[in-house]
């Protein structure tokens, strides 16, 4: 079983003891957050959608993010994850929401935004966090860490 596999259980086991529900709102992940919870049994009781917003319209007209933020700091950043994880939960009416934007690489990185360079945040009723995160790896391994990060953050929201 892979990091991802096993984080995906642990959300899943610990939001249905508490009968909580989770939401994504994916870029560079594509989908991959909530397709990893998904292939956990019991996973209907938990996840009730994702946005995958790899577009910036779909992250602004979809998710709420605001076209300034978009046009000034860009969507690789921390108010655009923020705005992100807000979005998806309001949108899909979640207890939790979680979020990702980055550069999975190879090419797209600059010297200000090397790939690897990935914002993950999770909206809760307790606020919302945006950590800044910086991956190793190829395009799949960034990926994959970044939907683990996330989701141990939606555990580490609810805890």
């Amino acid at each position: 079983m892979t990091d991802l596999q096993q984080i995906s259980a642990q959300v899943v086991r610990e939001f249905l003891a508490r009968g909580l529900t989770l939401g994504t709102a994916e870029s560079l992940t594509g989908g991959m957050i909530a397709a990893s919870v998904a292939g956990v049994s019991g996973a209907s009781a938990v996840l009730m959608g994702g946005v995958v917003s790899y577009d910036a319209r779909v992250k602004h007209e979809v998710l709420g993010v605001e076209q300034s933020v978009i046009d000034t700091v860009g969507v690789v950043s921390e108010p655009c994850a923020r705005q992100m994880a807000q979005g998806a939960r309001r949108v899909l009416k979640t207890h939790v929401a979680v979020s990702a934007t980055g550069i999975a690489g190879p090419t797209g990185g600059t010297p200000q935004t090397p790939v690897g360079t990935v914002f993950i945040g999770v909206s809760s009723e307790r606020g919302t966090r945006v950590d800044e995160c910086h991956f190793e790896g190829d395009r799949q391994s960034v990926r994959e860490q970044s939907a683990a990060y996330a989701l141990q953050l939606a555990l580490d929201a609810i805890r």
